[in-house]
C-alpha cells in the first residue's frame, strides 16, 4: 500500500511527515496535556527528532502532519499504522493536536479523510482506532465519528509512568463506512460552521 498524495479538504490537509517538521512539531507540542495518554513525552527538540525519525523510518506506517487549511500551519500529527495488506486492515493512531485545535473541526475532518482513503482508495475491510480507556475525551471523540467500541484490552500496555494501561478498541468496517461517512460528513460540516 502506498500513500503518495496529501489528503485535503477546505478545513485540513494531511501530508507525509518529514524530518524538516521537527522544529514546528516541537513548538506546537510544548503543552504536556498533549502527551498525557501517549507513549512519549518529548521534552526536547532532539526527542521530537527521534520521534519523527522512527516514524519516517518505519516502512509499515504512514506518519502525517495535520495542517489547518485556513492558516496553513501544522497543528498536530497522526498516522496509519499496523497496516496489514493481506487482511486489508489498518489502524489510525498516534493522533495528537496542539490545544488550540482541540474542539475544532480539524480532528473530525482529518478522520473523515483518513477513513475515506482507507476504504475508498486502499479498499480496506477494517480500520481500528485505539486509545487509553481512561482518556474519556478521546473515547467520546472516537464514538462521535461513528466507530464501534469492541471492548477493552486489560493491562494491554505499560504506561510511561510504569502503570498498566487498559486500551479501548474501536473499529469501522467496510459495511459500515457508507453510513459512517454520511454521519461523519454531517458532523464535520456542523463543526465547520
Amino acid at each position: 500500500m502506498t500513500l503518495t498524495t496529501a489528503l485535503e479538504n477546505n478545513v485540513v490537509r494531511l501530508r507525509q511527515m518529514v524530518k524538516e517538521d521537527a522544529e514546528t512539531l516541537w513548538e506546537i507540542g510544548q503543552d504536556d496535556r498533549i502527551w498525557t495518554y501517549l507513549s512519549i513525552t518529548p521534552r526536547s527538540l532532539e526527542a521530537i527528532e527521534v520521534y519523527i525519525n522512527e516514524a519516517v523510518a518505519n516502512q509499515a506506517e504512514f506518519p502525517m502532519v495535520i495542517i489547518d487549511a485556513t492558516t496553513d500551519k501544522i497543528v498536530g500529527a497522526t498516522k496509519f499504522m499496523d497496516i496489514d495488506a493481506k487482511n486489508k486492515t489498518a489502524e489510525i493512531g498516534f493522533t495528537w493536536l496542539t490545544p488550540s485545535a482541540w474542539g475544532t473541526a480539524i480532528n473530525c475532518n482529518a478522520k473523515y479523510l483518513l477513513l475515506g482513503y482507507a476504504f475508498e482508495q486502499w479498499g480496506l475491510r477494517r480500520v481500528t482506532i485505539k486509545t487509553d480507556a481512561e482518556n474519556i475525551t478521546s473515547c467520546k471523540a472516537i464514538e462521535a465519528i461513528g466507530a464501534t467500541k469492541e471492548g477493552v484490552l486489560r493491562n494491554h500496555r505499560i504506561r510511561k509512568d510504569g502503570k498498566n494501561r487498559d486500551t479501548a478498541i474501536y473499529s469501522v468496517i467496510e459495511e459500515e463506512w457508507p453510513q459512517v461517512k454520511v454521519k461523519l460528513g454531517e458532523r464535520c460540516a456542523a463543526k465547520n460552521v
